[in-house]
């Protein structure tokens, strides 16, 4: 029976190949039309009236959301109701819609079947019935109750809530013009924070009545510890933590904080907000997160934010509010024109991130130092270590720094193996460089007198009070430099952000009065950032990040150790003999002969030789000429 089927299939193959080459049939289906159910968003008042959003947030153990969402219709037909896809700070399709489950649909008590939008999965489609007033929604959100869900943001002691995630909107409008009214159940005893405004009655706040784009751009930090610390100018600072001694913070820490605020204010000449929150978890249980909005932002701290001030943790961590806050006024209220969209479910197009969060970069370090939030050494250290692992990125060799903007949509911040090749959110640090270059151009030209500051009330400072958007594009932004201080900016630009090159912006500091150079002791932000995160880093000489357990985690492209065939993943078993440890590669590397290493890659073990003399490179700012320069007076506080 086998023989005999073998036998037949070698005849068929036989016989049918001249016939397939002699006449070949290739079946062509044509495309069928589009039916796209979404309808275009228009810039008129949603009809219906006022939605009615109630979440259940009292769930800490199975961490679920329960929602129930009343919306008003104007018409019976078919209507399509939206989960958002594309959220502003993300720059990307980003809406956890695999944890919406048990969604249903009732009309006066009568269930309405619903089917998903195929051409937009984040899209349901009803159809309303004749003489029906309103809709009922209703649906879980399930947050993430281990770390590779997705986000954490539901603990026994605290939980965020993004209003993304518990609502659905009605397709066909600009997102402004749809009334919510969010009301909200906490665990007893918790007490929350948002921008929003609202009335309490016992576990449950009933806020206020207000668009669904400002809403979204409203989250909610709630825990069992909160303190709110007023900072002045409407403004507060809201603490949720895991222990309450967390959040004792001493007058000089807070002063710090306030500082920021009057900071703030000096520079941009105006603020854009008739209140702002910030949200600062400090915590390790939920997950992190630095996210700006108009009138607040999200931040997650490790322990030890006041506790620890002085360690590595808490110093790289007082970056963030500063970033954050500046936000506020670049990238909510002047946003990219085409980074803007009418609600939440126009795909971005991401332009000018490198203004967006390039000059917030800036600007967070800048203020962080005028604050007093870091030393000035603190903020040199910084500079010094951002430029040198530009350097180490080869891949603006390949890559303009303007395509990386697309990045949060490429690679969504997942792992890459080669990323000083691939490039990765490029925009944020070599848009630092940019801008501190830019500063020091403006001061050359000017003499002195005037400084990015200057562009800074220009374009940011305008409409006080304000907290729409006021959009721009790249035009509007070379117009204004002029209007400061006359230069080719158009060519500035066109070098740095839309060119490939080998050359990493470092202008600023050569103009500034500094320059990088490099030693064998490591700068405070660097030697913060290896205790962090428990790793030895000498990517700035041999070419790789080795953590403290000899895992690889970064091999720099066409690096002496890339050169060597090492990876990311494998692991340093021993290095001349010796069992890995940070002390012995480093140890290795001073001795300026080649490192004889033992490497195990998954099941597989290897020997190889690595040949590097360069010893160890850490990097520093060293000050050229006397007097001060001016780097120095840029860091220097206005208030």
């Amino acid at each position: 029976m086998i023989r005999s089927l073998a036998a037949a299939l070698f005849l068929s193959t036989a016989i049918s190949g001249p016939l397939i080459a002699q006449d070949a049939i290739r079946s062509r289906p044509t495309a069928l039309p589009v039916d796209n159910a979404a309808p275009t968003p228009n810039d008129v008042p949603y009809p219906g009236g006022t939605i009615r959003l109630e979440v259940d947030a009292t769930d800490t153990v199975q961490r679920i959301f329960r929602v129930k969402e009343t919306i008003p219709v104007a018409a019976a037909g078919p209507m399509t109701l939206l989960m958002p896809q594309w959220l502003p700070g993300n720059h990307a399709p980003r809406g956890a819609i695999e944890k919406l489950t048990g969604l249903t649909f009732t009309a006066d008590g009568k269930p309405l079947a619903w089917k998903r939008d195929p051409l937009n999965v984040y899209g349901f489609v009803i159809d309303v019935p004749q003489g029906v007033k309103q809709v009922v929604a209703s649906f879980q959100f399930l947050s993430a109750t281990q770390p590779n869900q997705g986000r954490v943001v539901v603990t026994p002691k605290m939980l965020n809530i993004q209003w993304e995630s518990v609502s659905l909107y009605p397709a066909g409008y600009y997102t402004r013009q749809i009334p919510v009214q969010a009301t909200v159940t906490y665990p007893d005893g918790w007490q929350a924070a948002t921008a929003l405004r609202g009335k309490k009655s016992g576990s449950t706040v009933a806020y206020e009545t207000i668009d669904y784009e400002a809403l979204q751009d409203s989250p909610v930090f709630a825990g069992l510890y909160f303190k709110p610390v007023d900072l002045g100018h409407n403004v507060t600072l809201n603490i949720v933590a895991d222990d309450a001694d967390e959040l004792d913070a001493k007058p000089d820490q807070i002063a710090k904080h306030k500082k920021l605020v009057d900071e703030a204010g000096a520079l941009f000449g105006a603020y854009h907000f008739d209140h702002y929150d910030f949200l600062l978890s400090i915590t390790d249980e939920m997950g992190g997160i630095g996210l700006e909005h108009h009138r607040s932002s999200e931040n997650q701290v490790e322990p030890g934010y006041f506790k620890k001030w002085g360690d590595g943790d808490a110093l790289l961590d007082r970056n963030l509010l500063p970033h954050e806050f500046t936000h506020s006024w670049d990238g909510k209220f002047r946003r990219p024109d085409l980074l803007w969209t009418p609600d939440f479910n126009v795909p971005m197009q991401d332009n000018l991130l490198w203004v967006y969060e390039g000059q917030t970069q800036f600007w967070g370090y800048v203020l962080g130092a005028r604050s007093g939030l870091f030393s000035k050494q603190e903020t040199l250290d910084a500079y010094a270590h951002i430029a040198a692992k530009l350097d180490t990125a080869r891949g603006r060799e390949w890559r303009p720094m303007e395509d990386t903007t697309h990045d949060p949509i490429i690679s969504a911040r997942r792992p890459k193996g080669w990323s000083s090749w691939q490039r990765s959110e490029d925009y944020y640090n070599e848009g630092l460089m940019i801008w501190l270059e830019a500063d020091a151009i403006i001061r050359q030209q000017s003499k002195g007198a005037k400084g990015l500051d200057d562009f800074a009330q220009a374009f940011f400072g305008i409409n006080p009070g304000d907290w729409g958007q006021v959009v721009y594009n790249r035009g509007d932004v070379i117009r204004t430099l002029n209007g400061i201080a006359p230069y080719d900016w158009a060519g500035f630009f066109q070098k740095y952000v839309d060119s490939t090159t080998k050359e990493t912006p470092k202008g600023g500091f050569a103009l500034g009065g500094y320059r990088l150079v490099y030693g064998d002791t490591p700068g405070a932000i660097t030697k913060a950032a290896e205790g962090s995160g428990k790793f030895t880093d000498q990517s700035f000489g041999i070419g790789m990040i080795v953590k403290n357990d000899g895992e690889i985690s970064n091999v720099v492209w066409d690096s002496a150790a890339f050169k060597a065939g090492l990876a990311i993943g494998s692991k340093i078993v021993a290095i001349n003999g010796d069992e890995y440890s940070g002390e012995v590669f480093k140890a290795a590397i001073r001795s300026g002969k080649p490192l004889q290493i033992i490497l195990k890659q998954d099941k597989y073990y290897r020997t190889l030789s690595l040949a590097y003399s360069g010893g160890l490179r850490y990097p520093r700012l060293e000050k050229m000429g006397e007097g001060e320069g001016s780097l120095d007076r840029l860091l220097k506080p206005k208030t």
